[in-house]
């Protein structure tokens, strides 16, 4: 059976989305470190894994709360954005790897985090390498900003994805029972926090365009610039628009 991860190649996709995934892509609110520190004792002298680290968007608020973090992530042109944009955490250690191969030591990891990325990876055989890397006790905190679609904006946001996004449905969050089946034989705890995101016109169309399924060139550009300015219009409050986020977890305890 074909494996749908090997077609969409996600260690290349967001080669030319940097940019617009550093300046636009939303963070992901406080309140997941108080969930953390809740439901694990996290502690400062953790070593924590951000795998498929990204930009550092995740990486970041760790840093920022005083935590170690190794970003690891495959993409060349994601993991230079992170190195330059998190330069002056000393705490921060750069990772050329993957979530299969991360190259970290054996039971080396305290709490290995995956922000927005899980989806992209092969789940058996990233499930055997956090078994090896994790320590015992050891945590996983599965993580991602949903989209809300609970207001005509929004619904209509969602269908303009769904219009133009070129493998939009191959590329959707993954299901619980997916992860009830990477986290096996452990059980899980699960948080839903609110979140949300104000944009300008710029921010509105850059957010837009981070995500890997949306054109950037071509006839079919010039059709969702002119849907997207024309959603900006209908929906802006002094110049900007609102998009509502759930921030999930799902936790290995």
């Amino acid at each position: 059976m074909e494996n749908i991860l090997d077609k969409i190649k996600p260690t290349e996709r967001f080669t030319n989305r940097v940019e617009n995934y550093v300046k636009y892509r939303p963070s992901y609110p406080d309140t997941v470190i108080k969930f953390l520190c809740e439901e694990t004792d996290l502690q400062k002298d953790w070593n924590i894994a951000d795998i498929g680290a990204g930009t550092g968007i995740f990486s970041e608020l760790l840093l920022k709360n005083g935590y170690k973090v190794w970003g690891v992530e495959p993409n060349r042109a994601m993991r230079e954005a992170a190195e330059k944009h998190l330069r002056s955490f000393n705490k921060f250690t750069s990772v050329d790897a993957t979530a299969e191969n991360t190259s970290l030591q054996d039971r080396s990891i305290n709490l290995i985090t995956v922000a927005q990325a899980f989806h992209w990876m092969n789940p058996h055989t990233t499930k055997q390498e956090f078994r090896r890397i994790l320590k015992t006790p050891g945590f996983i905190a599965l993580i991602w900003n949903i989209r809300l679609t609970n207001t005509p904006f929004l619904q209509k946001l969602e269908q303009l994805k769904a219009d133009f996004g070129t493998d939009y449905k191959a590329t959707r969050i993954v299901k619980e029972d997916q992860v009830q089946s990477f986290f096996e034989p452990a059980a899980f705890k699960k948080a839903t926090l609110p979140h949300s995101q104000l944009l300008n016109r710029e921010g509105f169309k850059g957010q837009l365009l981070s995500s890997s399924y949306m054109p950037l060139e071509g006839s079919k550009y010039m059709e969702l610039d002119n849907a997207m300015n024309r959603l900006f219009e209908q929906y802006e409050e002094d110049g900007l628009v609102k998009i509502d986020f759930e921030t999930k977890i799902y936790l290995k305890v």
